[in-house]
C-alpha cells in the first residue's frame, strides 16, 4: 500500500476513534463558517491528491507535486482578497481553493481535474502542464522551475506604487492590493530567491513603497534533503526592511490570525514581509517518489501522525464549529465527488496535435486605445529645445536616445529599468538625460542583479506596463536567462494565452570592441535567445534602422504582448564612417511614424552575382567589402535581417531570389551560430552555390586581437571572391 493509501486509513480511523493530536486551543477571530470553509478546502486538496495518483496509476494523469501536508494555506487564502495577484507554491492547491470560494461561480475541483488529466479544456494551461492557476481567481500559472516566480513578484508589487502616478491603459491591480508570493523552504536557499529578498530589502530600505507579502512553506525537506532545523528562522527572522511573522500551518486558526495580521501590515505599511508557516510533507516529493528510500520510517510516520487535517478535526470540535462524526462525512463525501468528477473528466478530450500544442506560444493581441503623438512644444521640451538637431546625421546610439525619448513620450506605460540607466545614462549613454525628462519612476536604476532587473520588468508587465529593461551586456545575460526562458516566455505557453509578459529587453552585445572587455563585454553568442520559442530577436545595424525597429518592436511589446529581445551592436554605437572619414554610417533621423515591420529585411544594391547575407557589424563590415568586390568586378546586394529570431525565412528567400552565390557572414560562433539556420534555409529553399564565413568557436580576447577570431571586411573579401571563382 502506498503512503498515500496509508495516511487516509489512519484519518479514517483516527477520526472515527476521536484519536486526534495535541495542540494548543483555537485562538484568533476565525468564525466558525470560514473554519469550515477551510477545512472543506483542506479535503478537497487531499481529495485531488488522491485521485491524481490515482488517475497516474491507470495512465490517465500525469506527473504532478501534491499539496498535503500544507493545507492549512486555505487559511491564508481567506486572509487576503482576491484582488491580491498571488504567485503560488506548486504545492498551494488549498490556497487556489480556498480563494475560490471567494470569487462566485468557480468549479474548482473540476477545473483543477481538467489539469492533472491534462485535459485540452482545462481552463488555465488548456492541458499543456499540471499548473496551479486561474485568471479568475487572479493567479497567474507557476510551473516547478524552483524560485524563478520571486523576482517577478518584488516587480508586480513596485508596480503598485508605479500606477499611482502613470496610470497604464491595462492596469490589472488595484491601488490598496498587495502581491503574495509562496515557496517552500528549500527554495528560499536558491540564488534566485535570494536575488529577489535583497531586492525587495534594497527597495524597502529606500522607503519605497513594495506591498508584498513573501511567504514560505518550512516542511522541513527538499525532495531529499532536510532544511537543517531552525535554519529558515535564523535567516530571516531579523533582516532589515523585511518583517518576520511566523504561524503553526497545522492550526487553522493560528494560521488565519498571523496571515491576517501579516496581510494588515504589507497593506497598511507598504513595505514587504515574510510569513514562515510550519508544515509537513505527507507523501513524497512528487509522483512516484517513496519518502521511506531515503528517510527512516519512523520519521515518515512521525510526520504522517501529524497529518494537518486530524489537527483541524480537533480545532473544529473544540471552537464548537463541526463535530468529528460531521467533518468525517465531510471528507468521505468530498473524496466521493472527486472520484465521481475525475470519472467524467478522464473522458474529456486532450491535446493531440503540435498546432494544439503550440497555439499558445504566442498571445492573442490586445486592443490598446489610440494615442495621439504630443505636440511639438511638449517635443521640444523632451528634447531641450534643439528639435533642429533631429535634421542632423547621428550616430547609432543617439538615435536610439531620441527614439526612446519619443516613445516615452508617446506611451506613458513605458518604463525603462537597469543598472545605470537613469543618472548615468547607461555605460555607453544611450539612456542619458531620459531620467531628467521622465522621473526617476520611469527610468529606474535598479540594484545590481540582472535576475532582478527581469524580474522587476515581468512584475510590471504583470499591471499593464511596457517595460523596457536593459541588461548592460550580452554576456550577463546568462545570470538571468531563465527569466526570460522559465517566466516570461512561457507564461503565455501555460496559461493558454490568458497571461503575458509583454517586454523589449534591451542588450548591448556582440563583438568589435577594440580593447575593451574581452568575452564579458565582446559576447557573440545568441543562441541562448534564439531557441526560446515566442521570443522575438531584433538586431539593427545603423541607426535609421534602430529607430524604425525599435518603434516595432514597442508596438509588438504593446499591442501584441509579445517578448521581444532588441539587440544593440556596441561597436556600432559611435560609428560615423563606411569608407574613411565619409560619415557613410550616420542617419537622420526617421519621422515619429515610421516603422521597420517584423520580418522586413533590407537590401543594398540589386547585383546578381552574389548574395551577402549578414546583420550587426557584419552587415557593415560587407558593406565595405561591397565596394571592394565592385572594384574586382563583383556585382552584389548586402542583405541585412534585421529579425535574427524567429528567421524571415519568406523575406529571405524573396531578397536573394535571382543571386547566382550566397554568402552568409555571420559574427556569431560556427557551432551554434545564425549561420546553421540560414545554411540550412537556403539549401532546403534555393539551388544556388552558398558558403558561409563565422566567428570561431571561441571567447573573445581583449586588446590587439579583439577581432581576431571575427569575420573582417577582407576575410569576407576573400571568401565571396572564392565562392564566386569557384
Amino acid at each position: 500500500m502506498d503512503r498515500a493509501e496509508i495516511v487516509h486509513n489512519n484519518f479514517l480511523r483516527r477520526v472515527a476513534a476521536r484519536d486526534l493530536p495535541e495542540g494548543s486551543a483555537p485562538d484568533g477571530s476565525l468564525t466558525a463558517v470560514d473554519a469550515v470553509q477551510i477545512y472543506r478546502a483542506g479535503c478537497l486538496s487531499r481529495a485531488l491528491d488522491r485521485q491524481s495518483r490515482t488517475l497516474q496509476k491507470a495512465g490517465q494523469g500525469f506527473y504532478t507535486i501534491g499539496s498535503s501536508g500544507h493545507e492549512g494555506l486555505a487559511a491564508l487564502a481567506l486572509a487576503l482578497r482576491p484582488t491580491d495577484m498571488a504567485f503560488l507554491h506548486y504545492r498551494d492547491a488549498a490556497f487556489q481553493i480556498g480563494r475560490a470560494t471567494q470569487v462566485p461561480g468557480q468549479s474548482i475541483a473540476w477545473d483543477m481535474l481538467l489539469s492533472f488529466a491534462a485535459c485540452a479544456e482545462d481552463p488555465i494551461s488548456g492541458g499543456r502542464h499540471k499548473v496551479l492557476g486561474s485568471r479568475a481567481l487572479n493567479i497567474p500559472p507557476q510551473t516547478s522551475t524552483i524560485a524563478s516566480h520571486l523576482p517577478k513578484a518584488v516587480g508586480t508589487a513596485y508596480s503598485i506604487g508605479v500606477a499611482r502616478r502613470h496610470r497604464p491603459e491595462h492596469q490589472a491591480l488595484p491601488d490598496d492590493a498587495i502581491v503574495y508570493c509562496s515557496f517552500g523552504d528549500a527554495s528560499a536557499n536558491h540564488s534566485t530567491a535570494q536575488g529577489a529578498f535583497n531586492a525587495a530589502q534594497w527597495t524597502a530600505y529606500q522607503s519605497i513603497p513594495l506591498p508584498l507579502l513573501f511567504v514560505c512553506e518550512d516542511n522541513g525537506i527538499g525532495i531529499s534533503t532536510r532544511t537543517p532545523r531552525g535554519w529558515i528562522s535564523a535567516s530571516f527572522s531579523q533582516r532589515p526592511g523585511l518583517r518576520y511573522f511566523f504561524c503553526n500551518g497545522l492550526d487553522i486558526y493560528q494560521t488565519y490570525r498571523v496571515a491576517t495580521e501579516a496581510a494588515s501590515y504589507v497593506r497598511r505599511q507598504r513595505k514587504p514581509a515574510f510569513l514562515h508557516v510550519g508544515t509537513v510533507r505527507l507523501y513524497g516529493h512528487a509522483g512516484a517518489d517513496l519518502p521511506t528510500t531515503y528517510l527512516p520510517r519512523e520519521v515518515v510516520e512521525a510526520e504522517e501522525a501529524n497529518d494537518p487535517l486530524l489537527h483541524s478535526v480537533r480545532l473544529l470540535a473544540q471552537a464548537g464549529a463541526l463535530t468529528p462524526a460531521a467533518a468525517l462525512a465531510v471528507y468521505e463525501e468530498t473524496n466521493e465527488r472527486v472520484a465521481r468528477i475525475a470519472a467524467e473528466v478522464v473522458r474529456r478530450p486532450r491535446l493531440r496535435s503540435a498546432a494544439e500544442v503550440m497555439a499558445s506560444l504566442v498571445p492573442p493581441p490586445r486592443r490598446c486605445t489610440p494615442v495621439g503623438r504630443p505636440g511639438t512644444a511638449t517635443r521640444a521640451a523632451a528634447f531641450g529645445g534643439r528639435l533642429e538637431a533631429l535634421d542632423e546625421p547621428q550616430i547609432l546610439s543617439r538615435l536610439i536616445n531620441w527614439t526612446l525619448t519619443d516613445l516615452m513620450l508617446e506611451y506613458r506605460e513605458i518604463v525603462l529599468m537597469g543598472e545605470d540607466v537613469g543618472r548615468k545614462g547607461g555605460v555607453y549613454g544611450v539612456t542619458q538625460k531620459l531620467r531628467e525628462r521622465f522621473g526617476a519612476d520611469r527610468v529606474i536604476d535598479t540594484l545590481l542583479d540582472e535576475q532582478s532587473i527581469l524580474g522587476l520588468a515581468i512584475g510590471m508587465a504583470h499591471n499593464g506596463f511596457i517595460p523596457l529593461p536593459e541588461i548592460q551586456f550580452l554576456a550577463y545575460l546568462h545570470n538571468a536567462e531563465d527569466q526570460l526562458r522559465g517566466e516570461a516566455a512561457t507564461l503565455p505557453f501555460f496559461s493558454n494565452g490568458q497571461y503575458s509578459n509583454p517586454m523589449v529587453v534591451r542588450i548591448a552585445g556582440l563583438g568589435y570592441q577594440k580593447g575593451f572587455g574581452g568575452h564579458f563585454h565582446n559576447d557573440n553568442s545568441l543562441a541562448v535567445l534564439r531557441d526560446i520559442p515566442g521570443v522575438i530577436l531584433a538586431c539593427p545595424s545603423n541607426g535609421a534602422d534602430a529607430a524604425r525597429m525599435l518603434r516595432e518592436c514597442v508596438r509588438l511589446a504593446r499591442e501584441e504582448q509579445r517578448v521581444v529581445v532588441f539587440l544593440e551592436p556596441i561597436a556600432l554605437y559611435p560609428m560615423r564612417d563606411l569608407h574613411g572619414e565619409d560619415g557613410g554610417w550616420m542617419n537622420l533621423y526617421p519621422p515619429p511614424d515610421e516603422r521597420i515591420p517584423l520580418g522586413e529585411v533590407g537590401v543594398h544594391g540589386g547585383g546578381e552575382e552574389l548574395a551577402i547575407v549578414s546583420f550587426g557589424n557584419g552587415y557593415y563590415l560587407s558593406r565595405q567589402a561591397q565596394r571592394r568586390l565592385a572594384e574586382a568586378g563583383i556585382r552584389t546586394r548586402v542583405i541585412d535581417l534585421r529579425w535574427l529570431s524567429p528567421l524571415p525565412a519568406d523575406a529571405l528567400v524573396e531578397s536573394v531570389r535571382g543571386a547566382r552565390h550566397i554568402l552568409i557572414v555571420d559574427e556569431t560562433r560556427r557551432s551554434g551560430g545564425l549561420a546553421e539556420a540560414l545554411m540550412a534555409l537556403f539549401t532546403e529553399r534555393t539551388r544556388v552555390p552558398l558558403a558561409r564565413l563565422t566567428a570561431e568557436d571561441s571567447f573573445i580576447a581583449t586588446g590587439p586581437a579583439y577581432a581576431a577570431i571575427l569575420p573582417s571586411a577582407d576575410t569576407i573579401f576573400a571568401a565571396a571572391m572564392k565562392l564566386v571563382r569557384s
